[in-house]
């Protein structure tokens, strides 16, 4: 079986059919930049684009095209924010003109389809617990995803507490993510070393205030995990992810494949 997925970033928008058995994107993603700035209209036709993208192929000959998702099959969305039923309550990065905005109506009515909508961080979340590095792990396990912000996804026995926000912990009396997010690296031109300083900084704050078992570092940066881990000095266990900047688009796929079966219950 497969849904879609698409992953709303800061810098970027990118989604791909998800392949729910094994957790793996069935098709190369197609990626488009996030629009500036980040208004609902302007994200939303970056969202329909993706899904047509991937629509029109449905009616190829080409057999990886041919088990696309139905084109009235739900769709999984990650979005930056703090997601309540739908509805952004927060805004960091993206357009203030979203707060209070029905994010899965918005994109429903762009793209003709059902929408689950949910925390970015949450969705890298539930990817790395089923697939990847949080995989039968009881406890309690954080999954931290270093971008353009900090996003934190919590879990208790493998039960999501959805929006925690940990990205926005106050670090020698600022915000977490604007000291510490991979963005701020790239912004600052920090060697890894000095980077890395931050992050135990931060990595030490989350253990110190949530005391996880294991703490996983997802983002695109996890693929150079070997560059800045090693130099994370703490009290939890803390592991590179495993499904790397794919994770939002396999979390937002489950996502919309626990809704599906919710409604067929």
């Amino acid at each position: 079986m497969q849904l879609f997925g698409i992953d709303i970033g800061g810098t970027g928008i990118k989604g791909a059919p998800v392949a729910l058995d094994r957790g793996e994107l069935a098709a190369d993603r197609c990626r488009i930049d996030t629009p500036h700035p980040a208004t609902p209209d302007s994200v939303a036709g970056v969202v329909a684009q993706i899904v047509d993208h991937f629509s029109s192929s449905d009616d190829s000959t080409d057999t990886a095209d041919a088990a696309a998702p139905e084109r009235t099959a739900p769709v999984g969305c990650t979005f930056p924010a703090v997601v309540k039923d739908g509805v952004a309550l927060t805004a960091a990065n993206v357009d203030d003109a979203w707060l209070g905005t029905d994010i899965a109506s918005v994109f429903a009515n762009a793209c003709g389809r059902p929408f689950v909508v949910l925390n970015d961080a949450d969705a890298a979340g539930i990817a790395e617990m089923r697939f990847g590095a949080g995989r039968g792990l009881t406890g309690v396990v954080a999954v931290i995803t270093l971008g353009t912000g900090i996003g934190s996804a919590l879990f208790v026995d493998g039960i999501l507490v959805p929006n925690t926000e940990l990205g926005h912990l106050e670090m020698d009396g600022e915000d977490a993510e604007l000291q510490a997010a991979a963005k701020v690296r790239e912004k600052e031109d920090l060697s890894w070393k000095k980077w890395a300083k931050r992050v135990d900084t931060y990595i030490e704050e989350l253990d110190r205030l949530v005391w996880p078992d294991r703490i996983i570092i997802g983002g695109g940066v996890s693929k150079h995990a070997d560059k800045f881990l090693p130099r994370i000095h703490t009290r939890a266990e803390v592991v590179p992810a495993t499904l790397h900047n794919e994770a939002g688009i396999v979390g937002a796929a489950l996502a919309a494949a626990d809704w599906q079966a919710s409604r067929q219950s």
